[in-house]
């Protein structure tokens, strides 16, 4: 039914199909083979616009559909959306694109916002943040001296393995 409807829309618009890419698979996923075809053929500009059934039949996730939608709009790609009515290339289209981008921009800035927000407040209970620091004592070449491995001098130092091994190459 959904073919049908969007091979008779084409026929009306006098559009020419390029390709119909179909997937079995869940539109949850965001990699799916038809779907990464799609997208390959976009960035290759092998078609002018993309026309799907519902939104929900491309992408479940928002993040996914607007990540494509801006990729879409700079490869110059009109996205048309069948039942919602949604259609990039005409002045109704693009303005509803620039809202649902413009929303899409206030929440990675409300995303970013809260994570620098947890960052402070988990450096003023004095959370240590970052990649641990190197031990310069020779601590870490006597354990080793002693036959223990890595991984037990870092048990011992309260260190992660890495610090272990960086520490070893100062030596």
């Amino acid at each position: 039914m959904q073919k049908n409807d969007l091979l008779e829309y084409c026929k009306l618009r006098k559009f020419e199909i390029y390709k119909v890419y179909e997937d079995i698979f869940s539109g949850a996923k965001e990699s799916r083979p038809n779907l990464n075809k799609l997208m390959d053929d976009a960035r290759k500009r092998k078609f002018d616009i993309i026309l799907v059934w519902r939104f929900d039949r491309f992408a479940r996730s928002t993040k996914h559909l607007l990540m494509a939608l801006e990729e879409f709009q700079h490869l110059s790609i009109d996205f048309i959306s069948y039942q919602e009515n949604i259609d990039t290339s005409t002045p109704l289209g693009k303005a509803m694109f620039s809202i649902i981008s413009a929303l899409s921009e206030l929440e990675r800035n409300t995303i970013r916002e809260r994570v620098t927000k947890g960052i402070e407040n988990a450096k003023r209970k004095g959370k240590i943040l970052g990649r641990p620091k190197i031990i310069n004592d020779n601590s870490v070449l006597e354990l080793r001296k002693k036959g223990l491995s890595y991984r037990a001098i870092a048990r011992q130092l309260n260190a992660s393995l890495g610090s272990v091994q960086r520490s070893l190459k100062l030596f």
